[in-house]
Parts: C-alpha cells; structure tokens; sequence
C-alpha cells in the first residue's frame, strides 16, 4: 500500500526545495570527501616521508654500534603487531596507532634476523589539522546548502507565486469570471520586469483564450437574444391569426406548434437576460414546503410532495417557482413516474425513475438543445434553472439515484 503523504509535500515549491537540498548535500558531501582525501593523503604522506627517514638514520646508527634517541629501538613493546610481523618478514612499513593516548606514526624494519627497528614520530599536529578541516568541511558545507535553499526558495517562490496567480484565474475563468485576466509583467517581447519566460508564455496564452472564448460568448448571446427578439413579432401575428381559425383539429396543431415556439421564444429571451448577469432578485420570506406546493400546481403534473422539515428561506418566489417547475417539468418529460418532489429543510429534491440524466449533464451541468446518442435532449428548462439558481445564490447540482432515476438537488440558504 502506497503511504499517503500531505497536501503540501506536491507542491513545486517544496519538490524544487527537496531537489536543490539533495543536490547540494550531494554537491558538498563530494567535494567534501576529495579535499578530505587529498589533504589527508598528502599530510599522511609527509609524516610517513618523515617516519622512513628517521628509520634509516636510527638503522645506520644501530649498525654503527651508536645509542639509539627517545622515540626508536628494537621490538618496542607498543609496536603494532602487524607492522612487527611485517619487519620480522624483511619489509619497511609505515602504520599510525595510539601510543599512551597519542596519535602516532611508526615505521619499521628489520634487523639482526628475526628482530625489528621501530621508530615513533607524533603524529598529534597532523591528526589536528585533518579534524579541524573536517569541521571545516562540515561547516561550510552547511552554510553553503542553507544559502543555496534560501536563494533557491526565493527565486523558486517568485516563480510558483506566478503559477499560482495563473491557476486562480484560470479557476475564475471555468467558474464564469470571463473578465478575469493574469496580466503578467512580463507578458510581451520587451518588459521592465524581465524577458518573458515559460511561465508569460502560459500567462498570456491563457489571457488570449479567455478573450477569444469571451468574444465568442458574447456573439452567441448576442445572437440568442437578436433571435428571440425578432422572432416575437412574427409569432405574435401568428398567434392571433391562429386564432382566428374556425374550430378544427387542423386548427388545434397549429396553435399547439405556435405556443411551443412562443414558449421557445420566451426561453430564449430568459436566457439571454441570465446571461447579462444583470438580472435583480425580490427576496421576500417564504415557507419552502407551500411554495414546493403552489410550484407543482401550477405545473399542472402529477408530482407527489413530501414535507419532510419545512423551513423559512428568504427568497425571490417568482424565480424559485420557475426554478422548481422547470425540474418538474422536465422529469416528466425526460423521465418516468412517479415524481417525488420532497423538502427537507432548505434542500429540496426532485427525484423520477426514469432512465437518469445523461452523464454529460451530471458531469458538466445542463448545455443548451445538447442531444447525446440521437437521443432528445433536455432544451432549456434545466438551463433556465440553473441559470435562476444562481441569481438566488442557491446550488443546484444534477445526479442519478443508485437505484435508477434523475434526482436534482436544489439546496437554498435558511434564514
């Protein structure tokens, strides 16, 4: 099983932050490790010069009969064995070991058959120097890596600051905002704050889509509205010249056709005005459950309200009427009954058992006269609710229950 780690161990900050502490810990524990060898390598190397040479000069001087000075003789007891052996065996060899306490380097070599010649040369100065190099070392190196993350940290930070700016426009351009811009500084060919780099690049190229997917908007609601517009006039010469016409079931299809499309009309009209975002609610405080009530009656369906806790909610009852008889209304035109329409608190539920809603409108939400798989589609009912939901501030999302049927939600703010 994978282990779950925290929110903030992905972001880049901290990934940049981990990426540059282990290159430097990397960086400095390298360099590190080849002066420590070098030095040591070369201070080893002089002591152990300077250890051979004083074995030759007391080895003349054994071979001479002369005394030998403090610090040299025959099979000294501290000798290390090893180094013993390898003189006993005819070799000259060097080794540092402790003696009484004290870093030393030996070397000895053979004499008189099966004897050795030691000499000790202290070796305390150098074992001092290579330790305070290693604290050195270690100190530099940390003060290296801590100037490292601090500089990396800030230059990182300015970076991931600017990404972040470009995801929260991005998240108000997806929730509607489409005026929202980055304006990065350093958007452009030439800028005061720097050359443009990737992430202008991305800035700008998210502030061109929002333009053009704004323009494009703007010429659909434009054209939405000019449609509905035009088109009222016409329908309502129509209307009065249908009926006009003697009684006939002839007569009948024709007003019927006329007042879907004047119904088409006045949708798309509403629409239009929904999408200026200039649309002003009346609130007023109403009793949710008689409202559901009155909605459903003048829907004129077969819809079963269930008050499961009635509420106060401050509300425009003219938009949560049409609100509540649009989802009526299309659940018994998309769906199957029974129609339970249920109030519990300020969350009101209307619920069918037909075959649900289409996983494009539960995923994305209602899109207008969008048909999936040559199926009909769901026209505008859902949209002008949607649309109606938000002017009174109210969520209203769409699902499907486990056990088949739509169920849309509309959950209101309590008093």
């Amino acid at each position: 099983m994978r282990p779950v780690l925290p929110q903030w161990s992905g972001t880049l900050a901290v990934k940049a932050a981990v990426f540059i502490a282990v290159m430097c810990c990397a960086l400095a524990a390298l360099l590190g490790v080849l002066v420590h060898v070098q030095v040591t390598n070369q201070t080893v190397g002089q002591a152990r010069d300077q250890a051979l040479q004083r074995l030759t000069q007391a080895t003349e001087r054994y071979e001479a009969g002369d005394t030998l000075w403090r610090g040299a003789g025959v099979d000294p007891p501290e000798l290390p064995r090893e180094l013993r052996d390898l003189a006993v065996a005819g070799d000259r060899g060097t080794m540092v070991a402790d003696r009484a306490g004290r870093p030393t380097m030996w070397a000895a070599g053979p004499v008189d058959g099966e004897r050795s010649l030691a000499v000790a040369v202290d070796y305390s100065q150098q074992a001092r120097t290579i330790e305070g190099l290693d604290r050195a070392i270690l100190w530099s190196s940390g003060l290296a890596i801590g100037a490292t993350l601090l500089v990396g940290a800030f230059a990182v930070t300015r970076v991931t600051r600017r990404l972040h700016t470009t995801a929260l426009v991005a998240r108000r351009i997806s929730a509607g905002d489409l005026d929202a811009r980055v304006n990065d500084p350093r958007t452009g060919p030439r800028t005061k704050a720097g050359p443009p780099d990737e992430v202008a690049a991305v800035a700008a190229a998210l502030d061109s889509m929002a333009a053009s997917l704004q323009g494009k908007l703007l010429a659909e609601q434009r054209f939405t509205a000019d449609v509905a517009h035009e088109l009222r006039t016409p329908l309502t010469g129509l209307h009065a010249a249908a009926e006009l016409l003697p009684p006939s079931r002839p007569t009948e299809l024709v007003r019927d056709r006329v007042a879907a499309l004047r119904t088409l009309t006045e949708d798309l009209l509403e629409i239009s005005r929904l999408d200026t975002g200039r649309e002003r609610v009346e609130l007023d405080t109403e009793q949710l459950g008689p409202l559901a009530e009155r909605a459903v009656r003048a829907a004129g369906s077969d819809t079963e309200v269930r008050v499961v806790r009635d509420v106060s909610v401050e509300t425009d009852r003219r938009r949560l009427e049409r609100v509540l008889g649009n989802l009526v209304a299309n659940a018994h035109k998309h769906g199957r009954g029974p129609v339970v329409l249920t109030v519990d608190g300020p969350v009101v539920t209307v619920r069918d058992h037909g075959d649900g809603f289409p996983e494009y409108l539960v995923a994305h939400g209602p899109q207008r006269f969008r048909t999936e798989g040559g199926t009909r589609g769901h026209g505008l009912g859902l949209t002008i609710a949607r649309g109606q939901a938000e002017v009174l501030g109210a969520r209203l999302e769409f699902a499907n229950a486990p056990d088949g049927g739509a169920v849309a939600t509309l959950e209101l703010a309590a008093e």
